[in-house]
C-alpha cells in the first residue's frame, strides 16, 4: 500500500474556495481504481494550510491517478490557488506475516 500525503499552502483569500472544489471533487477521486482512502486536513494554527491523506493499493495505482486528464484539470485550478509551492510525501507500507 502506498501513503501520500500533500501539503498545500493556500492564499488566505483562496481556501474556501480550495475546500468548496475538494468537496466537489472528492467523491471522483475515491472512485479511481486502487484508492482506499482520502482525507483533507486543515492546520488550526495556519488554516491557509491544507494536507491530503490518502492510500493507494500500488504505486500503479497512484500514478494512473496523477497522470490522468482528472488530475491534470483539477491541479491546474489548484495551483491558481498557492501561496507557496506544495510538498508531497509517499510512503511504501508494508506489511510482513510471520
Amino acid at each position: 500500500m502506498i501513503v501520500r500525503i500533500v501539503q498545500m499552502t493556500f492564499r488566505a483569500d483562496k481556501t474556501d474556495e480550495f475546500v468548496a472544489m475538494f468537496n466537489e471533487r472528492k467523491d471522483r477521486i475515491r472512485h479511481f481504481d486502487g484508492c482506499r482512502h482520502l482525507e483533507l486536513w486543515q492546520d488550526k494554527k495556519q488554516p491557509e494550510i491544507f494536507f491530503t491523506y490518502s492510500h493507494w493499493d500500488s504505486e500503479s495505482d497512484l500514478d494512473h491517478y496523477r497522470f490522468s486528464e482528472f488530475f491534470k484539470e483539477t491541479w491546474g485550478i489548484t495551483k491558481a490557488m498557492f501561496a507557496a509551492p506544495p510538498q508531497a510525501w509517499s510512503v511504501v507500507q508494508r506489511y510482513d506475516v510471520a
